[in-house]
């Protein structure tokens, strides 16, 4: 990677926004979004799941437990998620743009507790002071936007968080990870993995390898580079291996599979409309009529990567992969219209009822006897953000949970859990019901258990028309039971991204 190129072609872009903030008039939002968008929620209570935050930080606050917490389950869930959308009267387009809050829920025996706190990046505490946006946005132009040095100028580590090395780390999708305390929330700082690669991208999605070591990739084509940096990451922190994979054309991924044997990239074709100085996705146009390029990496040759092409597929989230008798099946959620992944939730963003997130279960098939790739449509629909338990047999595909929309909905947004199994095509699912949205599932194994799937899923809610937020506890192997807990809080927060539960 030539990272003087990288960076020189960051801090040009950020001269771009200071220098032309008239551009692409029609897509720059309004001072008035935020009265507007508040007079929305007023009538349509779900709408509290895009709203912006106000206070810095949130708790700690004891939950009201509703059912029982199950004998043995222990230990905190944290959830990031993009929470303050709004300054001095502008609001943010952009469901992605929203900078980070990183919220912990405590599990005792008898109790559950939440604390919540806006990450401290230095995009957030430089606007904190403001008291306005001042950096580029990944979806919306903002008007007099100053210059920036690199990409941790604008990182919001808005989208995931993991626990590895036995640190809490905050991630987004196109700068540094963001180290946190993992009891007070407090932020420490970005980490680089080695000096000479600071401030390059360390994607939301890293997965975990079976030795406990950390593998992740950076997309450069997100800043005007171009190629894939690959990150190898010891269990005790240190970068054990990089590497660069060039890239044939700009292709937009959001998130990879593995294999025991492999790394799976999936790239959208894209190009980004004339307009500089204007937002990464105000720009970005998918190609749908041009396929996907993927590129299977041997984890012993991250140089040799052997590519496929397969029908135009709109994938943010890849779940598990397998891999056997000469084929690879990774399975994905499909969105059914590239632009309106492109801005999911564009209309709630403005205060609006828009359309719900239409995707598809799938099954992609890389047969690497024949350099051939399909997709397998499952009839699975409406869902996202699939989980799994990784201990599952990497021979077939592993069962997935995940939140599912199901009509009467109150909301175009997830109302259910879903238990799928794709090997024998079947789901069961649990239906809230009363307005709740519900986000992410994260699968947590029960203590001592060794037999796959036996555990517990947990994940967050948001009761709208009750103006709560709250957390359940179900039975991993009989989802369609119902929680066997829940706990509410007495304040609704925006919906987040993705979590993971420290035991």
């Amino acid at each position: 990677m030539n990272r003087r190129c990288f960076l020189r072609d960051v801090i040009a872009a950020g001269a771009a926004f200071a220098l032309v903030p008239g551009l692409l008039r029609a897509e720059v939002a309004q001072r008035t979004d935020s009265e507007r968008f508040a007079l929305a929620r007023a009538k349509q209570p779900w709408l509290t799941g895009w709203k912006s935050v106000d206070n810095a930080s949130l708790g700690p606050t004891t939950a009201a437990i509703e059912g029982r917490l199950p004998k043995g389950f222990a230990g905190t869930l944290y959830r990031d998620g993009p929470a303050w959308f709004e300054r001095a009267g502008f609001r943010y387009r952009h469901w992605f743009d929203g900078d980070g809050m990183l919220h912990a829920w405590q599990f005792g025996e008898r109790t559950v507790e939440h604390r919540a706190r806006m990450i401290a990046t230095s995009k957030f505490t430089r606007e904190q002071a403001a008291g306005r946006f001042l950096l580029p946005a990944a979806g919306t132009t903002i008007p007099g936007a100053v210059p920036i040095r690199n990409n941790d100028d604008v990182n919001t580590a808005n989208t995931a968080v993991i626990r590895f090395d036995g640190r809490l780390f905050a991630l987004w999708e196109g700068g540094s990870a963001y180290e946190l305390d993992a009891a007070s929330l407090h932020t420490l700082g970005p980490v680089s993995w080695r000096d000479d690669l600071v401030a390059a991208p360390f994607s939301a999605h890293p997965l975990i390898e079976r030795d406990g070591s950390l593998w992740n990739f950076g997309s450069l084509d997100l800043l005007s580079g171009s190629g894939l940096l690959l990150w190898h990451v010891g269990v005790d922190g240190k970068l054990l291996r990089s590497a660069t994979v060039a890239t044939p054309a700009p292709g937009y991924l959001h998130s990879f599979a593995m294999t025991r044997r492999h790394l799976v990239f999936v790239l959208m074709p894209y190009q980004l409309e004339q307009g500089q100085g204007a937002a990464f996705f105000e720009r970005l146009r998918f190609h749908s009529t041009q396929p996907c390029r993927i590129a299977v990496v041997p984890k012993d040759a991250l140089d040799a990567p052997r590519w496929f092409e397969v029908e135009f597929g709109a994938v943010y989230h890849y779940a598990d992969a397998c891999e056997r008798n000469g084929e690879i099946v990774v399975s994905a959620a499909r969105h059914d219209d590239p632009a309106e992944m492109r801005a999911p939730m564009a209309a709630a963003m403005r205060g609006a009822p828009g359309s719900s997130i239409g995707t598809e279960l799938v099954a992609l098939h890389l047969n690497l006897a024949n350099g051939r790739a399909r997709w397998q449509a499952s009839g699975v629909r409406d869902i996202e953000f699939p989980a799994f338990d990784h201990r599952h047999d990497a021979a077939a595909p592993a069962r997935l949970f995940a939140p599912m929309r199901i009509e009467p909905a109150a909301a175009p947004y997830f109302n259910a859990i879903a238990a799928i199994d794709p090997v024998r095509g079947r789901h069961s699912v649990h239906r809230y019901g009363g307005g709740v949205l519900v986000e992410e599932h994260v699968f947590v194994p029960k203590p001592a258990s060794r037999r796959v799937g036996e555990g517990w899923l947990v994940g967050t809610l948001l009761d709208a028309p009750r103006g709560r937020s709250g957390v359940a506890v179900l039975d991993a192997e009989h989802v369609e039971d119902g929680p066997l807990a829940q706990a509410w809080l007495p304040y609704a927060m925006p919906l987040g991204f993705h979590g993971t539960f420290a035991a």
